[in-house]
């Protein structure tokens, strides 16, 4: 099978070119051999990692059939910075095809070196502990741990267009990829308020097998009249298994400013599980950059991370881009151009509904996510999800926050956001498909007093967005209960939609930008702590067109 890769690797590539890899691949520096003299790691003059591996502990590693970080000098005293160590442990540990365990009951110390280790071999942190201290970094933009594939991304010769929802590409390939593909003359997400901004190029990114057939469960969402970058990046079949390891991050001290710190694990391969990982944070002062992401993903597909712990990051206020003051997102998790990835049974160290913590999660051009048995303080989709679920979870204080197309599923949940789900106004409060929504309680703001909205978001009507905005074309609720038992003294119940633009009261606002609602609610057995009735909005203008049916 490897052979069959490489080798349509190399005609595939010498017609159209390989695909521009990752900026200072930290595999180029590194140097392996193996003489008589002893096992050792040395830095370089250029920083690069000159390793030794003695002939007797070659055999005796490939004899265990795995290394561990103290073969190669770490010493796991909590104290002495053992990066480089754990860095060659697994590069050595790449080549030979060997798996990676912890030593039980180490602590190793990470310091701000620019050392990322490549992990592409089972690995297991086990019961050791992790400090990264942040609070001197050379480079905020290396992760610490980088997983990664053996099969190399090119370039696909023969495409220079696509269609939404096209179902095939006549291009064969020497696996199932993942296809990444960039039109920069399009703009799309044209973000509005305070951190507004010229939008980002078209981008997709979808699954094909062998013979160029699309997987329609992550179909293509636009059409490509250009393609101005495209890449191939093969699916790995195997999966590879990271488990355990308590990590400890120091935070950073640095200005509150937008200078993201990516001082995490970072996967860029396809078919991982992710198992056992606890990750907390320290030394939150009263400023700091923000993170992008312990957990960061990005150009792959078929990820789970299971039995996972992580936290919230404090949030941090600086000067957005329209000169107002806002507040940083800062992540445990962030997802970008990742497609079928699930969290089950993951939680997070800190309270849910503390807003002094930002949520937990950020994502832009995924697909297919899925959060299960999951308690989180916010589920987002910043620049688009097709496709989501969240089903047996509690969500907190920051809760549903989404644009996007397809299908969102939430199902046997408790959610604790000011609105059941808030369509992000800076994005156009856009959802192209349909919410069902099955056996789940809202609290709203999370107990705090609120006048309950399922739908919330605003959309003016007057910003060009770089696409047209939609809202559900179909809503379906079924089995909610409303715990509105804290309201104000003028409230009048709970309502489906959000006033979502207090303008348009008649048919003299014009919209340059028409924003097209709701066809159709369907509502079945919603409870109402009050005793309350369910309103349709507090603008009954917009909504006036909505056929609404209840039971």
């Amino acid at each position: 099978m490897m052979k069959h890769w490489l080798l349509l690797f190399f005609l595939l590539t010498s017609i159209s070119g390989i695909a521009p890899g990752q900026a200072n691949n930290p595999q180029e520096n590194v140097v392996i051999t193996s003489n008589n003299e002893k096992t050792r790691v040395r830095t370089t003059e250029t920083g690069g990692l000159q390793i030794n591996v003695s002939k007797k502990d070659l055999l005796k590693f490939k004899e265990n059939g795995y290394v561990r970080y103290s073969d190669f000098g770490a010493k796991g005293d909590g104290k002495t910075d053992d990066i480089d160590a754990i860095a060659a442990a697994h590069a050595f540990a790449n080549q030979e095809g060997l798996p990676v365990k912890a030593d039980e009951g180490a602590s190793y110390y990470i310091g701000g070196k620019a050392r990322t280790a490549v992990i592409q071999t089972e690995t297991d942190f086990g019961t050791a502990e992790f400090i990264i201290d942040d609070t001197e970094v050379k480079d905020r933009n290396l992760h610490v741990f980088l997983v990664s594939s053996t099969l190399l991304p090119f370039t696909p010769g023969g495409i220079s267009s696509l269609k939404k929802n096209q179902e095939k590409i006549n291009v064969p390939l020497p696996g199932p990829s993942l296809i990444t593909v960039t039109n920069s003359f399009v703009k799309r997400y044209i973000r509005f308020g305070p951190n507004q901004n010229n939008g980002a190029s078209q981008t997709d990114i979808f699954i094909v097998d062998k013979v160029g057939n699309v997987d329609m469960n992550a179909p293509i969402i636009w059409d490509f009249d250009k393609i101005t970058d495209i890449t191939a990046i093969p699916i790995d079949q195997t999966r590879l298994t990271i488990k355990g390891g308590k990590f400890t991050t120091i935070a950073n001290r640095a200005e509150s400013k937008y200078t993201y710190y990516s001082r995490g694990i970072a996967i860029r391969r396809s078919n991982v599980l992710v198992e056992g990982l606890v990750h907390r944070i320290t030394g939150e002062g009263e400023h700091g950059a923000p993170y992008g992401g312990f957990l960061n993903f990005r150009d792959c597909a078929n990820v789970t991370v299971r039995n996972c712990i992580l936290t919230g990051h404090k949030t941090y206020r600086t000067i957005g881009s329209a000169g107002v003051p806002v507040s940083m997102g800062s992540y445990d998790i962030s997802l970008s151009r990742a497609l079928n990835i699930s969290f089950e049974h993951c939680s997070q160290t800190n309270d849910i509904n503390d807003p002094t913590y930002w949520g937990i999660m950020g994502s832009n051009f995924c697909k297919n996510l899925v959060l299960d048995h999951c308690t989180f303080s916010r589920f987002d989709a910043h620049m688009g999800v097709a496709n989501a679920t969240i089903r047996n979870s509690t969500l907190g204080h920051m809760g549903i926050n989404a644009i996007g197309s397809g299908t969102f599923l939430i199902e046997n949940s408790t959610l604790n956001g000011r609105s059941l789900i808030n369509l992000r106004p800076d994005y156009g409060s856009t959802w192209q498909g349909k919410f069902i929504i099955r056996n789940c309680v809202f609290i709203p703001a999370g107990g705090r007093t609120a006048t309950p909205i399922l739908i919330g978001g605003s959309n003016s009507g007057q910003h060009n967005f770089g696409y047209t905005t939609y809202m559900p074309e179909l809503i379906i609720i079924e089995n909610l209960h409303i715990d509105d038992s804290n309201h104000p003294e003028d409230y009048h119940g709970p309502a489906i939609f959000a006033n979502f633009n207090p303008k348009m009261t008649d048919d003299s606002y014009v919209e340059k930008y028409p924003h097209i609602r709701t066809e159709e609610v369907i509502l079945k057995n919603i409870t109402i702590e009050s005793g309350k009735k369910l309103r349709v909005s507090d603008n009954m203008y917009l909504f006036k067109d909505v056929k609404i049916s209840a039971e």
